[in-house]
């Protein structure tokens, strides 16, 4: 595995990323959050979007967003993100312009749930998706192969979805209407259940920040007044 300082995403003089990366003053505490290695961790993650999310009592025990806050909380051209996975399994992310349309991108990440929750435990989580296709006929999030870090670290290649699987489906349709939420929803199947555990997810709006035709980024919006795990998403086409 190549190590971070060698990978274009460690580069600060990749002008695509820097022009992404947003200033922040508390990258220092993340390191310190990661110290606790406890079983529990593991769900810090998910709590933090309970505590962020209010709760709807639903059959499928859904999280969502209620209330009416002062000021406008969705915006319109907000792109809602969501990452999704059995806690035995790994996450899918997938990408719509409007939570009631089919995604404009899902990919499965390289990821177990278990290490994307103890990731949101730590406050502070960047994903970077770097394609390394040298044409550029496409546009960016139609690339299929893409190399996945997460706070700095390489964790692996994933390739985009052609087609949604039967697991994908039935999330983009229990959520369909959902704007923001976190939690817990029913398997289509009684046998992965038991075999993959619970299917969780979290769903936000995020801000969608083009820089240029080869870096885009994706920063989840707060609910008004709420303070809760920083989000953020970065594409970027090697050149």
């Amino acid at each position: 595995m190549p190590s971070v300082r060698s990978s274009p995403f460690y580069n600060m003089e990749n002008s695509a990323l820097f022009s992404l990366i947003r200033h922040t003053t508390t990258t220092n505490s993340t390191t310190e959050k990661r110290s606790s290695k406890s079983s529990s961790s593991s769900s810090r993650g998910l709590l933090k979007m309970f505590k962020l999310f209010p709760m709807l009592t639903s059959g499928c025990k859904m999280v969502a967003l209620l209330g009416r806050p002062r000021k406008p909380l969705l915006k319109d051209h907000a792109t809602t993100g969501t990452i999704f996975g059995y806690r035995k399994g790994r996450v899918s992310l997938a990408i719509q312009e409007d939570p009631h349309c089919m995604p404009i991108f899902v990919i499965e990440l390289p990821m177990h749930s278990n290490v994307f929750h103890k990731e949101m435990a730590s406050d502070i989580v960047r994903i970077a998706l770097e394609s390394e296709t040298k044409t550029h006929k496409k546009k960016l999030l139609e690339e299929f192969v893409w190399a996945v870090y997460c706070n700095g670290r390489k964790v692996g290649y994933s390739i985009r979805r052609k087609q949604m699987s039967e697991d994908e489906l039935h999330v983009m349709q229990t959520l369909r209407g959902v704007s923001m939420g976190a939690g817990v929803l029913p398997s289509p199947s009684e046998k992965e259940y038991a075999a993959d555990g619970e299917l969780t997810y979290i769903r936000a709006r995020f801000d969608r920040v083009v820089g240029s035709k080869d870096s885009e980024s994706l920063y989840m919006i707060n609910p008004d007044g709420a303070v809760g795990p920083e989000l953020s998403i970065f594409f970027v086409r090697a050149h």
